[in-house]
């Protein structure tokens, strides 16, 4: 979703109005091929689009109560957010790096988990489903590694 177009017609369809900071945040998730924090939205925004902070949760809040966007709960306690698996985006897992705290989609047909299987045992009623893997991730395997070989050299040296 590269579009300003694409932003404007996903908030007209869900009966909202398409005002500048609305179609900004949207376009940015869209963009992004990873669910971005607050802070990294609002880096964004403050390239080209200043808006301050208060506006930026309440328009992400908006965003979610109106399914456009997930609120992504990442390992760090803290909250991601990505275009809603209902927008141009299908639904997949995610991947969150415990030591840099990095939060990155998974291909969906990765992990293949069936909702009406669970809903066969399960008494409730499942309305979303969120799949979070946590791990190291390869850059920081890298770096590890690198930082360790360093080290090792290091020590050799008489």
């Amino acid at each position: 979703m590269a579009h300003r177009e694409d932003s404007t017609s996903l908030l007209k369809q869900k009966g909202l109005t398409p005002t500048p900071h609305r179609v900004m945040v949207l376009g940015i998730l869209g963009n992004s091929p990873s669910p971005l924090s607050p802070q990294e939205i609002f880096a964004t925004l403050q390239r080209s689009h200043p808006m301050n902070r208060v506006t930026l949760y309440r328009i992400l809040d908006m965003l979610v109560a109106h399914g456009l966007v997930e609120r992504i709960q990442s390992g760090d306690r803290a909250f991601r957010y990505g275009l809603n698996a209902q927008s141009p985006h299908a639904e997949h897992p995610h991947f969150y790096c415990s030591h840099c705290g990095s939060i990155q989609c998974v291909h969906a047909d990765s992990i293949h988990v069936q909702v009406e299987d669970i809903q066969k045992t399960f008494p409730g009623l499942i309305q979303r489903m969120e799949i979070r893997l946590d791990g190291i991730c390869k850059n920081c395997l890298r770096n590890h590694k690198g930082k360790k070989a360093g080290n090792e050299r290091a020590a050799q040296k008489p």
